[in-house]
């Protein structure tokens, strides 16, 4: 099975840190966040498709062609048009379900194993208290427990369910078009492509995450 990580951003609310590394190879307790990645893909991952942009080299040089004994694949992301649009690119290289992880956020193997039990899935977490003047992906979800919709920019409140930026797809997912990231932006977003399965009858699992932990500036990193 594959796996898909996007990795081609800017990087900017990180400062200075990303003025000449790339996010991903942030460094988390001596190693890169992609290095940390590698190390909890499920065993079933035996190649990985890279996306890449922003100084893209580096990371190129860091991983080679194979990492962890996994086989590596770049497709280079040359504007950066959203999620969507980078998953977007990958289409000729995937075949049946695939794993999608956003390249700056750190998951546990266990709820990624958890993932890939069911066929088309998505992985939340649930916000531990109210996060004022924060804005989420607020998940809703059906009495099934399935996927209901997606509603960004929500207020972060404790309970809310949100987007982690980990999918389960197959290649179902490129059968629909690209779907605007949020209105009046030129980005097109991976979440909001993937609603479009739902009007097809097709039932995308939500997975709670256990741990999770996103790095969108400096202080997270320590």
């Amino acid at each position: 099975m594959k796996a898909v990580i996007l990795a081609a951003g800017l990087g900017t609310r990180m400062g200075k840190l990303t003025e000449d590394t790339p996010k991903p190879l942030l460094k988390v307790g001596g190693k890169t966040l992609l290095e940390h990645k590698f190390h909890y893909l499920p065993d079933e991952v035996d190649e990985v498709i890279v996306v890449v942009g922003y100084l893209k080299e580096k990371i190129k040089e860091l991983l080679g062609n194979e990492h962890a004994g996994r086989k590596i694949t770049y497709v280079e992301q040359k504007e950066l048009l959203g999620t969507g649009h980078a998953l977007s690119l990958c289409k000729g290289f995937l075949q049946g379900k695939f794993l999608v992880l956003n390249g700056d956020d750190l998951y546990a193997k266990e709820d990624l194993l958890e993932m890939l039990k069911h066929e088309l899935s998505l992985m939340v977490w649930e916000m531990p208290a109210d996060e004022p003047g924060r804005k989420v992906a607020d998940v809703k979800i059906a009495p099934s427990g399935a996927l209901l919709d997606i509603v960004e920019g929500q207020p972060a409140k404790k309970g809310t369910l949100f987007n982690t930026g980990a999918y389960v797809l197959d290649e179902r997912y490129f059968d629909y078009p690209l779907q605007p990231a949020a209105p009046g932006r030129n980005e097109f977003g991976l979440p909001q492509t993937m609603l479009q399965m739902l009007k097809d009858g097709h039932e995308i699992s939500i997975v709670r995450a256990t741990w999770w932990k996103p790095i969108t500036c400096p202080e997270d990193l320590a």
